[in-house]
């Protein structure tokens, strides 16, 4: 019984961690919202600037998918000339913690690489 209990939870589990990779998958996406974490809010050349390597067309198709995954808002200010700002929405600030973990064990593990 035990042991059927422990395969269900590890399925689960493991198809809760393939659903948010679902929705993080990609070279760009976590960087993105790693940005927004770091900044309340930012136009669309800031983010180009601050994600090293990323093409205009590769930031306006992530950030889309990222706006109908529901973890980023878009604001179109009346400027002149209009202003596009980006901005974690309240459920893609949930994401913060793990973006923090995440900078945290890399950054441990860049450590014990370079240690040998």
């Amino acid at each position: 019984m035990e042991d059927n209990a422990f395969k269900r939870d590890c399925r689960k589990n493991i198809r809760a961690v393939h659903d948010a990779m679902d929705v993080l998958s990609g070279k760009w996406k976590v960087s993105i919202i790693a940005v927004l974490c770091y900044s309340s809010q930012q136009r669309f050349s800031e983010i180009l600037s601050n994600v090293e390597g990323i093409s205009n067309k590769m930031l306006s198709k992530e950030l889309k998918e990222l706006e109908s995954d529901k973890l980023v808002k878009r604001t179109v200010l009346s400027t002149q000339p209009v202003t596009v700002s980006y901005e974690l929405t309240p459920y893609g600030k949930s994401l913060k913690d793990v973006i923090m973990h995440l900078a945290r064990w890399g950054t441990e593990h860049r450590q014990e690489i370079i240690a040998g």
